[in-house]
């Protein structure tokens, strides 16, 4: 790595069965990038890649390799040429991967035929920056740091240069979503839910891969009312006592204590993911079935384009 970028992570799809060691699940911010990227380079689903926030890195190939780049538009180009995202492009050794200005959403997700090469802990690869777990060392890339990749596994075929997802499938990031939520698992107050879904809420300079404090008007608060900590997942609307959400994200802590009052589907959470401070965002209800179809639907369509490997 020549330059680290503001904040690239070796992510995977998180640490799962875990939670009961307050161990946090982590993994990529946008699982649904990550799976597609995958996917186009012939990896498991399950595969470790790059995320890269807001400013790219710039990486010195020393061998060929085969890789595809999704989610976020960060202006990526191969020897100064312009790659295409969301496609399986060839890059040669000595070859070199930048990146430029951002064009709409914030993390990036880099997959190379084979995988990152770096140590399982607890069951997956990805970075929790918070306990130094993980990912290369538990941290964020540095310059000079040099990443392995695993030969192909046996039985996958070679990735096709040039294959793509569709433009019709591909998600579009906006600065200022509207994200569906299901209430609860808590209720705080009858008014609570009206109050969340009628603001515009503006994610603050506080917010990080753990989660998001949101600025807007307070979600009506019972002080006093015993609470006890339970879990807690991607997408929950936590409510502290200033009224002012947090929305969780993939490297939440395992349990909290105060009231969710309610939690974005997980259809949406990709859109969440793309969200840098400043953004804003709206929250509108609805339903388990509605949702469950929503998820379905989604990954119907990446499932038909891009099949799923075999583990």
């Amino acid at each position: 790595m020549i330059k680290p970028g503001w904040c690239t992570t070796v992510q995977d799809l998180g640490r799962h069965g875990c939670q009961q060691y307050g161990v946090s699940v982590s993994g990529a911010m946008d699982r649904l990038a990550l799976v597609i990227a995958n996917r186009l380079v012939n990896n498991h689903d399950s595969a470790a890649g790059l995320e890269i926030t807001i400013v790219g890195p710039e990486f010195l190939f020393e061998q060929d390799a085969v890789l595809a780049i999704t989610g976020a538009d960060l202006s990526p180009a191969i020897n100064g040429r312009n790659v295409p995202l969301w496609t399986t492009v060839a890059i040669p050794a000595g070859g070199r991967l930048t990146f430029g200005r951002r064009q709409n959403g914030v993390r990036s997700y880099l997959a190379v035929a084979g995988g990152l090469d770096v140590p399982l802990r607890w069951g997956s690869r990805s970075t929790h920056l918070s306990s130094k777990t993980g990912g290369h060392d538990g941290r964020a890339l540095v310059a000079d740091d040099g990443l392995q990749v695993f030969p192909g596994a046996s039985g996958i075929e070679r990735p096709l240069l040039g294959s793509a997802l569709a433009h019709s499938r591909r998600p579009i990031y906006a600065d200022s979503p509207t994200l569906r939520v299901l209430e609860g698992p808590q209720h705080v107050s009858a008014e609570a839910l009206s109050v969340l879904t009628a603001t515009a809420y503006r994610l603050t300079g506080q917010s990080d891969r753990m989660g998001y404090r949101l600025e807007g008007e307070p979600i009506p608060y019972v002080p006093g009312h015993a609470r006890v900590s339970d879990g807690v997942t991607m997408g929950a609307l936590q409510i502290p006592p200033d009224g002012q959400p947090i929305l969780l994200m993939a490297d939440r802590p395992t349990t909290g204590g105060y009231p969710k009052v309610a939690t974005v589907i997980s259809a949406d959470l990709p859109q969440a993911a793309q969200l840098q401070p400043g953004d804003t965002v709206n929250f509108r209800t609805t339903t388990l079935p509605e949702a469950e179809a929503a998820l379905a639907n989604q990954w119907r369509q990446i499932n038909a384009a891009l099949p799923r490997q075999r583990p």
